[in-house]
């Protein structure tokens, strides 16, 4: 091939070679966001469906939301929003809100959100309340076992309010009762055992369950208004120990953040023994008999109709 046989080399086109290359460099930058799109796309869906695998995410809600109320007896605790997913965590909402004497008033009652979270690797974030929240039933259970309060500083309080009123009180007794002693002393003074303190630690919140739970799918009895209190207080033992028996071992770590522990659960549940109890509406009247009982150590007044705290 001779020179005469070569095509002549075109003349450079300054301004078709800048098209060309904004073309190229369009080209790449659509090709280069598409595929980080894509890994956005398959990170999320993916992050979530591991979070989600199997039951992790109802799980959560049962060990965590039971925890966080058995954190912070002194309050109802109710889930409001079941298993927010993002990419690196899950969480949900609850409602918390301060116990009160039935048929008291305070401000704000509706009770306060608080977001509960679980990151990618299943350790639990901050949490709110629990130790920080001093109410007036809060220092009630942490004073059990503690002989503060003794009976007659008890009896010159409650001679001083009107034996009518409903009273939040913490009924403390002189040795642990079994379940059927628990129903039948509340049974001799129509007295309701909201929830019960499972062991003895003093000057700490010690391990407290009752009430309402939202993990619990166990069948309930077709008419839960024939229940009686003694059964219902053997249901909600049933209830504590059919909870404790779903957790592992790899919970203790999250357990510990809600200042529990499993060894301390298990030991609870297991022996069942009611140390002290919560009633939400004795009136002062019942109260006054309650403390003479021999069964029992003393009785903490945590709130009654009247705020206790205003000056």
């Amino acid at each position: 091939m001779t020179e005469d046989d070569l095509l002549p080399m075109p003349d450079f086109d300054p301004k078709a070679t800048r098209r060309s290359v904004r073309r190229g460099l369009i080209r790449t930058a659509i090709t280069v966001l598409a595929a980080l799109i894509v890994l956005v796309l398959v990170a999320t869906v993916g992050s979530s469906m591991i979070q989600q695998r199997g039951d992790r995410e109802t799980r959560m809600t049962d060990v965590l939301g039971t925890a966080f109320k058995i954190y912070n007896p002194a309050y109802d605790i109710q889930v409001q929003d079941w298993g927010a997913t993002t990419p690196l965590s899950m969480s949900f909402t609850v409602n918390a809100r301060p116990m009160r004497a039935y048929g008291g008033f305070v401000a704000g009652y509706g009770g306060a959100e608080h977001v509960i979270t679980q990151d990618f690797f299943g350790h639990v974030g901050r949490l709110p309340l629990g130790n920080d929240a001093k109410t007036t039933l809060s220092r009630a259970l942490a004073n059990v076992s503690t002989g503060n309060q003794p009976k007659k500083d008890t009896r010159k309080v409650l001679a001083r309010l009107p034996e009518d009123l409903n009273a939040l009180s913490v009924i403390e007794f002189a040795r642990p009762l079994t379940t059927q002693e628990l129903g039948a002393f509340t049974a001799r003074y129509n007295s309701s055992a909201e929830k019960v303190v499972y062991e003895r630690r003093p000057r700490s919140i010690p391990i407290t369950w009752g009430g309402m739970t939202f993990w619990d799918r166990a069948p309930m009895p077709e008419d839960d208004h024939s229940i009686e209190p003694d059964q219902a207080i053997r249901l909600d033992l049933e209830s504590f120990r059919r909870w404790v028996g779903i957790l592992k071992d790899y919970d203790d770590d999250n357990l510990h953040d809600f200042d529990l522990s499993l060894a301390r659960l298990r030991k609870a549940a297991n022996d069942g023994l009611a140390y002290a109890y919560v009633d939400i509406e004795a009136k002062i009247g019942d109260l006054r008999k309650i403390i003479e009982d021999p069964l029992v150590q003393t009785v903490r007044v945590a709130d009654t109709t009247y705020d206790l705290e205003r000056p």
